[in-house]
């Protein structure tokens, strides 16, 4: 992970960014990180890490153009990063909304092939080795399958294009563990091979300590560290790198009930014609893919 100093070294650069939503305390606070090309960083903390993935991927405007680069490209602005397949986000469930219900699992009468061979310009051979390596079966209906089956097909279908970029929000839960391995094996050797970057905010650490490079701990919406596993302390005297996390987030849960309640919700502004029009939104419309 590198220190900043060389902006062409870094896949993905945070100046300091500031987020919070409205009525609620700050989600970051003058959060910096450097992340080098080639890197496997995992993000880990009891709260915001998966919402550092989202802003990583544009999905949210945290600021100006220079806050979150990636591929010396802005993040939120840059829409051509998403559209090119450069910068790819997999994360949350597929899901649509539904009034009176809220969040229901997407379904349709489609197979999983038409699904999976309905995205456009893509290698035939990478096709074939993503439909082998998640064991997908062609002829799944998308709304007869399994959670873990549903699943399966996002993840080949956010896989299809090659990547520079690659966003994980924890997609592997559903899988079992032989494709859970699989899978990282495949993200590992695109790395090694074409360079590529993996921010991963996981919330099942095994075989982890092996598979990463670097490790980012966020704590209170601060970068409380950043270390290559090799010279983490901590790893050379645990069993393995879940101790490790679990030990830190045990004492920030214990730091966190004695903080006192600073925060005090602010006066809502006045209302205004326009304060339910989408366009008032910081969402990029790359969130509603």
């Amino acid at each position: 992970m590198a220190g900043g100093e060389e902006i062409r070294s870094s896949s993905i650069r945070v100046q300091p960014m500031q987020f919070a939503y409205d009525g609620q305390p700050p989600v970051f606070a003058d959060f910096n990180l450097d992340v080098s090309p080639g890197s496997r960083c995992l993000l880990v903390g009891a709260n915001g890490s998966d919402h550092i993935a989202e802003d990583f991927g544009g999905k949210h405007m945290v600021g100006g153009r220079d806050v979150v680069q990636v591929l010396n490209s802005s993040a939120f602005h840059d829409t051509q990063l998403v559209y090119s397949g450069d910068l790819s986000y997999l994360g949350g469930s597929w899901s649509k909304t539904v009034g009176s219900v809220g969040e229901t699992p997407l379904q349709g009468d489609i197979s999983a092939e038409q699904m999976i061979f309905g995205v456009e310009i893509t290698d035939p051979d990478r096709r074939e080795k993503l439909i082998d390596l998640l064991d997908i079966d062609l002829q799944w209906r998308m709304h007869k399958v399994s959670d873990g089956q549903r699943r399966r097909v996002q993840i080949c279908m956010g896989l299809l294009h090659p990547f520079k970029v690659l966003l994980l929000d924890e997609v592997t839960v559903d899988l079992d563990v032989v494709a859970r391995l699989d899978l990282l094996d495949f993200f590992k050797e695109k790395c090694e091979q074409r360079g590529a970057t993996i921010v991963y905010a996981p919330h099942i650490f095994d075989r982890l300590e092996t598979w990463a490079t670097d490790l980012a701990y966020i704590q209170d919406g601060e970068l409380k560290r950043t270390e290559k596993l090799s010279d983490l302390p901590e790893l050379k005297t645990s069993i393995n790198l879940l101790s490790v996390v679990e030990s830190w987030l045990r004492v920030e849960t214990k730091l966190e009930k004695k903080k006192p309640a600073k925060f005090i919700v602010q006066l809502q502004k006045s209302s205004s014609p326009f304060d339910g029009s989408p366009f008032r939104s910081s969402r990029h419309m790359a969130y509603y893919r």
